[in-house]
């Protein structure tokens, strides 16, 4: 374990946990406060650092490793220019690995867990889902390493990006001006979080939403809409196994119903909600915003 590992995991990682104690504190004094999901978020949190910690192999590594075995060159972070290509390309692939965390069920297995939490608040950023390695979401960021970054300097620097986001998840911080548009912001992220119709599967950036501007999923907060968090089939239980595992038991049920090969690959690969015959289904900005959504704080 480097210096660096040891100060994320003995420095950072209490340092955020503390803030979110203290702003579930804050916040308890003035709404009724979930500290049964804020436990479980913790939770998720330690067993993921464990998951990390002792198992060596994620369904991800052989892309890695034939990317960083093929790569075109070998990139040092040695001036701005490098510092430029490695954020603005983890951008890039953080984007595209948020999306497909989103529209592709087999990777909707593990980010569900993110979205479960039905109060917003700093502890609900904590709870990423353990089974990562599982799912092998890494691998959206191989073309970094393909292109000559290593891996784990591509690993550190999403470990940043996801700290950076830890913040946005603060329903209490107001519209920032200027910002909104370019960076990830709290208002940007309730609309990420929310469940209405109009919200969903949008603003899907890291520390910027100019991919989302550029490929048409920037959808602003509306004053109108209310956000309701949590799925869009809310998970009322504070059950971690619960928490974990009902996407996965989701998925076998679906899997028991295909007709054949083309259904299976579409329950594992197409968006949530997809069924044999149907459309692929769409985010619907037009549908109702879902009066009677609770007022955030």
């Amino acid at each position: 374990m480097t210096a660096l590992d040891t100060f994320l995991l003995f420095g950072v990682t209490p340092a955020i946990v503390l803030a979110a104690l203290i702003e579930g504190w804050w916040l308890s004094r003035r709404q009724q406060h979930d500290w049964g999901a804020t436990a479980v978020s913790v939770l998720d949190l330690v067993v993921r650092l464990a998951v990390n910690l002792f198992v060596p192999f994620a369904l991800s590594t052989p892309v890695t490793q034939w990317a960083q075995a093929n790569r075109l060159t070998d990139f040092q972070l040695d001036g701005w220019q490098a510092f430029v290509v490695l954020f603005i390309g983890l951008e890039f692939c953080y984007y595209w690995f948020h999306r497909g965390s989103h529209r592709i069920r087999w990777f909707w297995l593990n980010h569900a867990i993110h979205h479960s939490p039905n109060q917003l608040n700093l502890a609900a950023a904590v709870r990423i889902g353990i089974f990562g390695k599982v799912t092998g979401g890494f691998a959206f960021f191989s073309p970094l390493v393909w292109l000559g970054f290593s891996p784990r300097l591509v690993a550190i620097a999403l470990t940043l990006n996801l700290l950076y986001q830890f913040w946005i998840h603060a329903t209490w911080l107001p519209r920032l001006g200027w910002m909104e548009g370019i960076f990830n912001t709290p208002s940007a992220h309730r609309v990420h979080h929310a469940s209405n119709p109009p919200y969903l599967d949008a603003n899907y950036g890291g520390v910027l939403v100019v991919f989302d501007r550029l490929f048409g999923t920037y959808v602003p907060e509306r004053d109108d809409i209310r956000p309701r968090y949590g799925l869009v089939k809310p998970i009322l239980s504070n059950n971690p196994l619960r928490i974990w595992f009902t996407t996965w038991v989701e998925l076998a049920r679906d899997l028991a119903t295909a007709r054949g090969l083309s259904d299976a690959l579409g329950f594992l690969f197409m968006p949530p909600g997809w069924r044999p015959g149907l459309p692929r289904p769409r985010p619907d900005r037009s549908a109702p915003p879902d009066v009677g959504a609770p007022l955030r704080p």
